[in-house]
């Protein structure tokens, strides 16, 4: 296991605060690499919509975790845990810092400080939930998560249709909320974690994130979205900036009208992004577009008091 004197350094933050740029650089200061912690950027398929660093970025520093799977490969985030570890403990061998950094707030938690086991559900149960999704749409499913576990349905992405069926297969094949079985104790990692998270004043993210939806229209979401059609039932497409270009393209609405959807529920997910990780007392808040961001980051890493 790796020894305790080295550290993760995990950089946070809602969508479009400029995490990317910052884990780069802080990665270069500590001559290290990055462990992608975003659960869409795994998928090769999904570049433009997940916004991916750029091959210029990717050639600046190594990055794992990104372009790693198949869009059809099943890769849950108990698969990420355990395959983060193994890796980390390889890093750890020949570097004394390593960055996580992304906003996928569960997949953070689960390098950091990993989940019970949960229960194995019956495949008919996740069968009959896919069916209830189809037939009565998402609010359905959100309504009988607030019944049945209300703690997990003020903490779950409620537009994410995959981790609220996971919930309520938990629920209904074990008669627990899923809320119940992380109550564990935290697992002890071997190594130092410091914590930074990412933000800037509300108006200021929120034209980053219409920006950002721009210019990804420019650099051909639109195809991008055309060409992952085939596998649109997959849960790693029921999300924002696929789903409401799959609406465009079944007619059901305008581009503009599908365009200012990614905007607004862009919008809301930073929001939800924020609610996590300001629930996690250990975390470090920097402005995102205070001068000399990069050496405040690595003066809250090397301060001996953390």
């Amino acid at each position: 296991m790796s020894p305790p004197n080295k550290t993760l350094i995990v950089i946070a933050g809602p969508t479009a605060i400029g995490k990317t740029a910052a884990a780069i650089e802080v990665a270069k200061h500590f001559n290290t690499v990055v462990v992608s912690a975003d659960s869409r950027q795994f998928f090769r398929e999904m570049s433009i919509g997940t916004a991916k660093p750029s091959a210029d970025e990717l050639a600046q520093v190594k990055h794992y975790f990104i372009d790693s799977h198949g869009v059809t490969e099943p890769f849950s985030v108990g698969d990420f845990e355990k395959q983060g570890l193994v890796l980390l403990d390889e890093l750890f061998k020949t570097h004394d810092h390593v960055i996580l950094a992304g906003g996928s707030g569960l997949y953070i938690k689960a390098i950091c400080e990993g989940f019970d086991d949960l229960p194995t559900a019956d495949p008919s149960i996740r069968e009959k939930l896919n069916q209830k999704l189809e037939e009565k749409g998402i609010a359905h499913l959100q309504e009988k998560l607030k019944q049945a576990d209300p703690v997990y349905y003020h903490e779950v992405d409620l537009g994410n249709p995959q981790r609220i069926i996971r919930a309520l297969e938990v629920f209904e094949s074990s008669g627990l909320p899923i809320s119940s079985y992380r109550q564990a104790t935290v697992n002890k990692r071997p190594f130092r974690i410091v914590k930074l998270a990412l933000n800037m004043p509300r108006e200021l993210l929120y034209k980053r994130i219409n920006l950002r939806v721009d210019m990804m229209l420019q650099q051909g979401l639109l195809a991008e979205a055309e060409s992952l059609l085939p596998y649109r039932h997959l849960n790693a497409l029921n999300t924002v900036g696929y789903s409401e270009i799959f609406d465009y393209l079944d007619g059901n609405t305008t581009l503009d009208k599908a365009v200012e959807m990614i905007k607004q529920n862009t919008r809301r997910f930073a929001k939800r992004q924020l609610t996590w990780f300001r629930k996690d007392q250990s975390f470090i808040w920097l402005d995102a577009g205070t001068p000399g961001l990069v050496a405040k980051m690595v003066e809250a890493v090397e301060s001996p008091l953390r």
